[in-house]
């Protein structure tokens, strides 16, 4: 049965359709946020925990130079082993069809059985390789999808010097390299970069490994932690070169899935967070004009019996209906948004199977928050319903007491046209109401700043990695350390024009009880093909009394300029030196330490060495280069700059672009609802004052210009504000970038402060094109009947 009460719900809602409508869109726009990013986030880590279980991903990793096959025992006797693998992993050049640069494949040694205990390789399509054929592989998926690559297609690779045409009899996928980059590269290219898995037999005689392998993964008991095995497992690799043994927490590609996962946890909490906020101060202004509007209906339910508690529960049903519709809304746009996220997300981490799952949680977590969003924005105004007296709701409101304000006093009023003296006079009469309608814009502009934010920050990486980091066209990488003088005999290959050398070596750095493995550079004191410069730091020149290290790395291990680091070279006499940190660098792409190289190699116990060559090229004779880089055995990869610069600028584009866009189509929707809502409230508030002014000879252009001016007024104010509380946002939101893998710096293009006001003020020029239509019904007869 229909109440009267439910019939009055029903009536004010129809009545102020449009103001139910802009506070559901912000709830929906709120709830479509928590539900996609959540739903993402739950879908990335079932996938991660079906995949790393079901196929036994490696608790512990280590790379060796030479490790004979009979150590695997000992290896197996530590305890709280599990499973151990032994591989032998390298890194060749190859010729892909229909691609004119160097690709780098990653081979990875398969066991005769072809299924590893460790790391189990998923099959998609094909089978393993034989055994007895050494020109058979299995190729990465996405490597293969790039390149357009099938069962049957195939490539050639330079093996130990060696040209060979490897079959790709399989394509597949592994946890290991859910994330697939190989060295040098912080963002995938799956074009230049792919991992092959290849039968032992055939690597090792390839790279002279009989009886020996060069990688090791290990799984371990439930209960035993990675760092209980890392220093035994050292000791026994030590003898034969290992580069030190390390935890999943730091093999790259599950570090990688883990700062996204944590990313989007962070995002799908607190984006929510101030959309129900937004909302909760729509519904807060759209009932409190609703319970001035009906004192006289709260009067008469009270005089007819109605307790102030059945009163305050029909104002708040009002706005648990409005939150209703945005759920009702919010719910599917948070599923559709969810598989954006996840077909996002696909195209950088590869599962056998990573879909949208519906998130029970993050549906309940929805309606509970929309609901509380509900009762904190209809709150102060169901407790002045329930609060007001029969006799006095029933007597029209008191009108507020003017006075003369400091305004008045001062005489600056009286020199302004009439219309302008009217509206600075109603916002100065009004301090609180102005404060909140400038708020929720200024709130609306701060999110439309923080969708954008993420796109400035990839063109400052971009701008300083490209523009005056790198200035090198081609890096090449060494197989091993070759001397120094081999940088003259690339100097004559067709197309180069210069080169400078550099000597990298892992190292664990160490200071306190804190750790860090990270690769140490050498660079040449004057070189400029490739600098150490920071974003607003400047250039830092390398030297050979110390460390220049990256801040983040410092932040990490807790030093600062003039403190002494302990390092523990993990090549040539593997020397543990104590060296002071000469320089900090804010850089933007990974983590690194730098030393001068002749310094390094003094360290390393070797004449002065080069590990790679940064390469200045003539642009006409580039493909001339290419194709000789592809046969020179001792390279094992080549990467190019505008390689790299497209593919890390799609990759960043790609991962911001559809969430920044969401993000600023949600937030134009809320300054879109804020000011609309702010209007109408202003026109229902000041009806009857609009119309006695046209009554008093006002004209009807002069009456709109009092009201959408003053509105006009607010939004202007709430520009700047907005662009303030924007730049906060983000500065809260700079740590949840603050990754390894790279930083997002504190940036706002001009073009993005630009964009997040157009909304605010397209909204008010169309919520005042709105209500000019209605000011020109205003009911003159009923102004003149009022009873004052």
């Amino acid at each position: 049965m229909v109440t009267a009460l439910w019939k009055m719900l029903g009536r004010d809602l129809w009545r102020l359709r449009g103001q139910v409508i802009a506070a559901a869109l912000v709830v929906a726009c709120g709830i479509a946020v928590l539900v996609g990013m959540y739903g993402a986030w739950q879908s990335l880590a079932i996938a991660q925990d079906r995949y790393y279980t079901g196929h036994r991903f490696a608790d512990v990793f280590a790379n060796v130079k030479r490790a004979p096959l009979g150590m695997v025992e000992q290896i197996r006797a530590l305890p709280g082993v599990r499973g151990v693998e032994t591989r032998i992993v390298r890194d060749v050049t190859a010729d892909v069809p229909g691609f004119s640069e160097p690709a780098t494949l990653r081979l990875v040694s398969l066991p005769a059985s072809g299924v590893p205990v460790v790391n189990a390789l998923f099959l998609l399509r094909g089978h393993f390789p034989n055994p007895a054929r050494e020109d058979e592989v299995v190729a990465s998926a996405v490597f293969a999808a790039a390149n357009g690559l099938e069962v049957g297609s195939r490539i050639t690779a330079i093996l130990n010097g060696r040209s060979r045409n490897l079959a790709i009899v399989g394509i597949g996928m592994s946890p290991e390299y859910v994330y697939e980059v190989g060295q040098g590269m912080v963002f995938p290219d799956n074009r230049r970069f792919g991992v092959v898995w290849v039968g032992r037999e055939a690597v090792a005689s390839a790279f002279g490994m009989e009886g020996a392998f060069n990688d090791i993964a290990l799984t371990l008991d439930a209960g035993v932690t990675a760092r209980q095995l890392i220093d035994p497992l050292d000791r026994l690799l030590a003898r034969y070169g290992s580069l030190g043994a390390y935890g999943r927490e730091d093999q790259l590609s599950n570090r990688f899935l883990s700062d996204e996962l944590a990313e989007i946890g962070i995002t799908a909490t607190y984006v929510p967070v101030l959309f129900l906020a937004v909302s909760s101060f729509l519904l807060y202004t759209l009932l409190s004009r609703l319970v001035t509007m009906q004192r006289a209906e709260i009067g008469l339910l009270k005089a007819f019996g109605y307790g102030g508690r059945t009163v305050a529960f029909q104002y708040l049903r009002f706005g648990l209906a409005t939150v209703s519709i945005g759920v009702a809304a919010g719910i599917p746009a948070g599923l559709y948004f969810e598989t954006l996220m996840v077909d996002l997300y696909r195209q950088y981490f590869h599962f056998p199977n990573l879909q949208a799952t519906i998130s029970p949680r993050a549906l309940i977590v929805a309606v509970l928050a929309s609901v509380a969003a509900a009762i904190v924005g209809a709150g102060a105004a169901v407790l002045r319903a329930a609060r007001l007296p029969p006799a006095e709701a029933m007597r029209p409101e008191l009108p507020a007491g003017f006075r003369a304000s400091l305004l008045d006093r001062a005489g600056v009023l009286r020199a302004m046209p009439i219309q302008l003296r009217l509206i600075v006079r109603n916002l100065a009469r009004r301090p609180g109401k102005a404060m909140l309608s400038t708020t929720g814009i200024a709130l609306a502009v701060g999110l439309m700043v923080v969708g954008r934010f993420g796109l400035d920050g990839v063109k400052q990486i971009l701008d300083l990695q490209f523009g005056q980091v790198q200035h090198d066209d081609v890096t090449l990488f060494f197989n091993e350390a070759q001397p120094a003088a081999a940088a003259f005999d690339v100097v004559q290959l067709p197309g180069v024009m210069r080169a400078e050398g550099f000597r990298m070596t892992p190292v664990w750095l160490r200071h306190g009880h804190r750790a860090k493995r990270v690769e140490l550079t050498g660079l040449d004191a004057g070189a400029d093909l490739r600098e150490v410069v920071g974003y607003t730091g400047g250039r830092q020149r390398v030297s050979s009394d110390g460390l220049v290290v990256s801040a983040k790395l410092a932040e990490t291990l807790h030093i600062g300029i003039g403190d002494r680091v302990e390092a523990e070279l993990l090549e040539g006499r593997r020397n543990v030196i104590t060296l002071p940190v000469v320089a900090t660098v804010d850089d933007l792409l990974g983590i690194s330490a730098y030393i001068e190289r002749h310094a390094l190699s003094r360290q390393l116990g070797e004449s002065p060495a080069i590990s790679g060559l940064y390469l200045r090229i003539d642009t006409l004779k580039e493909q001339q280069l290419y194709a000789r880089l592809k046969r020179l055995p001792a390279i094992s990869s080549v990467i190019v700059r505008s390689a790299v610069l497209e593919s890390i600028g799609s990759t960043l584009d790609r991962t911001f672009v559809i969430s920044s866009l969401v993000l600023a189509g949600f937030a134009s929707v809320i300054v879109a609802g804020v000011v609309y809502n702010n209007i109408r409230i202003a026109l229902s508030e000041r009806g009857n004052e609009l119309a006695s002014l046209r009554v008093l000879g006002f004209s009807q252009g002069e009456v709109a210009t009092i009201l959408i001016g003053e509105q006009a007024l607010l939004t202007a104010a709430a520009l700047p504000l907005g662009i303030a509380v924007g730049y906060g946002l983000c500065a809260l939101l700079v740590p949840v970038f603050d990754r390894d893998a790279f930083r997002m710096p504190l940036a706002l293009e001009r073009a993005t402060l630009f964009f997040a006001m157009l909304p605010a003020a397209c909204a008010a020029l169309a919520a005042g094109l709105l209500v000019l239509r209605r000011l020109r019904h205003l009911d003159l007869v009923a102004v003149l009947k009022t009873r004052e």
